[in-house]
């Protein structure tokens, strides 16, 4: 059984957000970015060959939920100080106002992660799943990865490299 990995770039969201805990930064005002994301698939092929068939993001919804979520948007966090300030601007249709758990390049990432892993989950019952996420923010060179800790990964390789090393029964 051969393990293989693809790649596809969501891009084009105009997103704002603000870090309102960065009392340091001038990241505690609004601004935006161009934000893009590098997901990385993982799995064995199917019947024509592929990973993943990209297909799937437009056919299963994933497209349009990204685009929902960040193009044109204002993302902020459920604990920020100033949410009902917020509210009031959509209400009044100034802005597009998307509310997530926490904001910034790293947290957009594993928000990412999630959704498309289990998206792509259920697209390929379990066949392919989301290795990582690479979040970029606008035309910077700036980017933050999540990628979760694979307790069943770890062991697989932790046994192999072990292997020679310790009997059977010392692996269980």
């Amino acid at each position: 059984m051969k393990n293989f990995k693809s790649t596809k770039l969501f891009e084009g969201y105009s997103t704002a957000f603000r870090q309102w805990r960065a009392d340091h930064s001038h990241c505690k005002f609004v601004h935006g970015y161009a934000l893009k994301f590098k997901v990385t698939f993982e799995g064995n092929l199917d019947e024509l060959n592929w990973v993943c068939d990209f297909g799937c993001f437009k056919r299963n919804g994933i497209k349009e939920h990204m685009k929902y979520m960040f193009d044109h948007t204002t993302v902020v966090a459920k604990n920020d100080p100033e949410l009902e300030s917020f509210k009031l601007l959509a209400s009044k249709n100034l802005i597009q106002l998307r509310i997530i758990d926490h904001v910034g390049c790293e947290k957009f990432a594993e928000y990412v992660y999630n959704y498309i892993d289990n998206e792509i989950n259920k697209e390929t019952n379990g066949r392919v799943r989301v290795l990582s996420v690479e979040s970029y923010e606008g035309g910077t060179n700036n980017s933050a990865i999540y990628e979760p800790i694979r307790i069943n990964t770890a062991l697989t390789n932790l046994r192999a490299t072990y292997k020679n090393k310790l009997t059977s029964k010392q692996l269980v």
